[in-house]
């Protein structure tokens, strides 16, 4: 293969993510200066590293896509500053960066050099957190320190098969635990999908992770200092009849059903899909305004918080107060999963930086409760009283400190003892004292009570009224969870 033909190879991956004719490069001749090891028999222009700036929905980016036919990618000192100096241009010309990471790792040869470059883009990441949005594309191996720069990104995408991360791979695995453990189940992007939450989206191939990131840079803004684009309105799709629950309460639903009738069709892009999948998270657009929706999922868990689940919305609910995104929150949950591996483990911790989150955000909430909201869970879910600037209910929709069945055991544990078949008719009375929908309208602990196939135009019409209520500017870091 020729020279040329390399380079175009090189170039093939920010072009595809790039406009057409947008992608200018930068530091193509780049090379690094060791001698150490004969290094200097090995000096590729660019040094691993393709940087430059373009457009994506004709909108301006910076990135850098890493080379793994040159030095294996390897991170070396001028590699990392062309990585750096990129992570500052997008700081200073306030747009995103999109960083596609297939290296190597370090590069050996030029030691504690490598290791500062590391720290060099990770202060930068940090610094740039919460003000540009930064998407991580995993389309390689991204071992060791590496891997800790897409960590502090806001998006991180994995290419299926090919992608892997981890802090320490098989071999040091096996030496110090005796496992013996393959790539994919190390650090694959399932792992990392499903089991450590690292990934936000996965892809099974090159081209379509590249989709996806601009899927994802088409509901933020250029930078914090930015509204969020506008697209031309869809119509959302059909309702189901009652909202899709069930006339047991007690039976499950799929929540993403009432999602789909309530945002533009075909926009609701679901982030960390299969990881804690008892909330659903993911961004989309009303009336073509990009949104942040936050959903519990009674097909999981029937819809309860946990250590997990806390932590994957707190994080989005930040990063979508961060870039601007309204957020709309639909709530169906019984409560906290109890559990003394919950309680050993953190859930008061991990279950306060979801109502943090709530608290702390200043951009338009609006909140429906679609069948029950109950205990602390109610609260963290942004009620009124964490600020929510607007709350609706379906019709019988239940909040209270708890379900019917568990208060009456606590109340009249008495009467229950004496007279066991009292029961329904206990459970019924609590139910009409304490549970009745007309309850919470009454103290405005709700706005409004809503028929299922009025919540896509109330929601729209609450988000319009609060249009022009936060000015963009920089609120606050997207520290990971």
């Amino acid at each position: 293969m020729s020279d040329i033909d390399v380079r175009a190879d090189r170039l093939a991956r920010v072009k595809a993510l790039t406009d057409d004719g947008t992608f200018t490069e930068f530091g193509s001749q780049a090379r690094h200066h060791v001698h150490a090891f004969d290094m200097q028999r090995k000096r590729p222009a660019g040094d691993g590293v393709v940087t430059g700036v373009g457009r994506v929905h004709g909108r301006p980016v910076a990135l850098f896509s890493q080379d793994p036919t040159a030095l294996g990618g390897s991170l070396g000192e001028t590699h990392a500053s062309k990585i750096a100096r990129m992570l500052d241009h997008a700081a200073r010309a306030r747009c995103p960066i999109v960083g596609l990471l297939d290296s190597g790792g370090a590069r050996i040869q030029e030691g504690v050099a490598a290791l500062d470059g590391y720290g060099e883009i990770f202060r930068r990441n940090v610094q740039c957190s919460g003000r540009i949005p930064q998407v991580s594309v995993v389309l390689g191996p991204c071992a060791g320190g590496a891997v800790y720069s897409p960590a502090l990104t806001d998006v991180v995408i994995m290419q299926r098969g090919k992608a892997h991360m981890f802090v320490t791979g098989p071999r040091v695995v096996k030496a110090v635990t005796f496992e013996d453990v393959s790539l994919a189940d190390l650090g694959g992007a399932d792992v990392h999908a499903q089991a450590s939450g690292v990934a936000h989206l996965v892809a099974d191939t090159a081209e379509e992770s590249l989709d996806l990131a601009r899927r994802v840079l088409g509901f933020l803004p250029g930078s914090c200092w930015e509204r969020p684009p506008t697209y031309a309105p869809g119509d959302p799709l059909p309702m189901p009849e009652g909202g899709g629950i069930p006339d047991d309460h007690r039976m499950p639903y799929d929540v993403r059903l009432v999602i789909g009738g309530v945002v533009d069709a075909g926009s609701f892009l679901e982030l960390h899909e299969r990881f804690a999948p008892n909330i659903v998270v993911g961004f989309a657009r009303i009336d073509g305004q990009a949104v942040g929706v936050v959903a519990n999922q009674p097909l999981v868990l029937a819809g309860c918080l946990d250590i997990d689940a806390s932590e994957k919305a707190a994080r989005f609910v930040r990063m979508c107060d961060a870039f601007g995104l309204p957020l709309v929150t639909l709530v169906d949950v019984p409560g906290f999963l109890p559990g003394t591996g919950q309680e050993a483990s953190g859930i008061i911790r991990k279950g306060a930086k979801l109502l943090y989150a709530y608290a702390e955000a200043t951009v338009p909430r609006v909140t429906v409760v679609l069948r029950k909201a109950f205990g602390g869970a109610y609260i963290v879910m942004n009620s009124k009283s964490l600020g929510a600037d607007a709350a609706f209910s379906w019709p019988g929709a239940e909040l209270a400190v708890m379900g019917a069945e568990g208060a009456v055991d606590v109340i009249y544990r008495r009467d229950l003892e004496a007279d066991p078949s009292r029961r329904d008719e206990l459970v019924a009375r609590y139910r009409a004292e304490a549970m009745a929908p007309h309850i919470p309208a009454e103290r405005m602990s709700i706005d409004e009570v809503i028929a299922p196939g009025q919540t896509r135009d109330v929601v729209a019409a609450t988000l319009r009224s609060l249009a022009d209520g936060v000015e963009p500017t920089y609120r606050h870091d997207n520290l990971p969870q």
